[in-house]
């Protein structure tokens, strides 16, 4: 089998402690595959770096944002009609703001490979592709917000 493209977007999600500031801290990354049917959150707070824009953050009321914003993408939250929808509204849904704390940044497109995994030596797991979107998600993250 050879790479297959696969189209995705996605858009940061933004830690914003004192919006009239105007600043704000990547802390998370929603990816979306339409071909895949697949949605996707990772995020990570770095307290020291929030802590520079502002002492007085509630890391904890960042971090149970966040949390939210992860469930509700899995089907696990509590985001009423939201959750029941098809993935691709679920991920508009997502990306439209609505708190002053966890802002999304402007969605993006890309494109990544779906390339076959193992040998194919007789054993069936190897013809199964490997996840292109959680290798997608990994390069988004350590690209946007982790810390070289």
């Amino acid at each position: 089998m050879s790479e297959q493209p696969i189209p995705y977007q996605y858009f940061l999600l933004r830690a914003v402690p004192r919006p009239e500031r105007e600043e704000f801290l990547n802390v998370g990354v929603v990816l979306y595959a339409e071909d895949l049917d697949a949605l996707a959150v990772a995020w990570h707070v770095d307290a020291d770096r929030l802590r520079a824009l502002d002492p007085r953050l509630d890391l904890d009321a960042l971090r149970l944002a966040l949390d939210h914003l992860q469930a509700t993408a899995t089907g696990g939250g509590s985001a009423g009609m939201a959750r029941a929808r098809r993935r691709g509204a679920l991920f508009g849904w997502l990306a439209a703001p609505r708190s002053t704390l966890v802002q999304p940044g402007p969605v993006h497109g890309g494109v990544c490979l779906r390339t076959p995994h193992g040998s194919g030596a007789g054993d069936p797991e190897s013809d199964h592709d490997v996840d292109p979107l959680t290798a997608t998600l990994a390069h988004l993250m350590t690209r946007h917000v982790l810390l070289p």
